[in-house]
């Protein structure tokens, strides 16, 4: 099993909340699902992504369970909520990736045509591929 690598909270609680958190914005939560999955994630993939690795960061950080930025609130306010729970919880927190098993990967292309449907998905074909 691979080590844990740190990661900012805001990129954590974007995962565990479905909040846009990350300083990084999009890239943040690529980032820890990846990690999580040990994945290459299409975007249409990281929902059952966020679904799988929700509960298990909130299984290695329980403090986190009921952190959750209020509903309706500016952007500012938004960030100084988050920066609050930063100071409470940390700035960073060690992310471990999923069990062995944990997570089934899928051809990203084959997941997005039983999602939509074939007739909903063209694929083009590169020299490369």
């Amino acid at each position: 099993m691979s080590t844990s690598k740190l990661y900012p909270l805001a990129d954590i609680l974007s995962v565990t909340t479905g909040r846009l958190l990350s300083h990084r914005h999009m890239d943040g939560i690529y980032d820890v699902l990846g990690f999580m999955t040990g994945d290459s994630l299409f975007t249409h993939q990281l929902p059952r992504a966020a679904e799988t690795c929700g509960p298990a960061r909130l299984a290695q950080h329980p403090q986190l369970r009921d952190v959750e930025p209020p509903k309706d609130i500016d952007a500012p306010d938004l960030m100084a909520w988050l920066a609050n729970a930063e100071r409470e919880h940390g700035e960073q927190l060690p992310v471990a990736p999923l069990p062995t098993g944990a997570w089934e990967r899928r051809d990203p292309i084959a997941e997005l045509t039983d999602m939509l449907g074939l007739h909903r998905v063209i694929v083009v074909r590169t020299e490369d591929t």
